[in-house]
Order: C-alpha cells, then structure tokens, then sequence
C-alpha cells in the first residue's frame, strides 16, 4: 500500500480536509460521499464521520493509499 506523509502545523485536521489536499478526492463534496459511504478508514477502521479530528501519527485510507499525519 502506497504511504504519503502529510505535514500539518496545527493541532489536528479534518478528514475530509485532509482527502482533499492530499489529491485523493477533487471537491469537498465527493469527500463527503466517499466518507458516508464507508470507503474510508481512519488508524484501521471504518470511519463515516467527514469532520473526525485526525492529529499527527493518525493513518487515513482511500483506495490503497495511505495517509499518515506527521507535525
């Protein structure tokens, strides 16, 4: 599984945030379906909840690629 380390000098952000500046989805909107819709997986499971918190060492995926939150 392809693992891209994306950098944040917050304090956390959201998933559907996250999708869309890592390129994995192209609008807010299809970010929203997608979560809804169970595709996506937060540090392993299920996650259906667009505006979840994820702080840096939490892991995202999509379709085979990971996404892992590092400050």
């Amino acid at each position: 599984m392809e693992e891209t380390r994306i950098h944040i000098d917050t304090e956390f952000i959201r998933l559907d945030a996250l999708l869309k500046y890592a390129g994995l989805v192209q609008t807010g909107g299809e970010a929203k379906l997608r979560i809804q819709g169970g595709e996506v997986r937060v540090d392993g499971e299920i996650c259906t909840q667009r505006g979840k918190k994820l702080r840096p060492g939490s892991v995202a995926e999509l379709e085979g690629r990971r996404l892992r939150v590092e400050a």
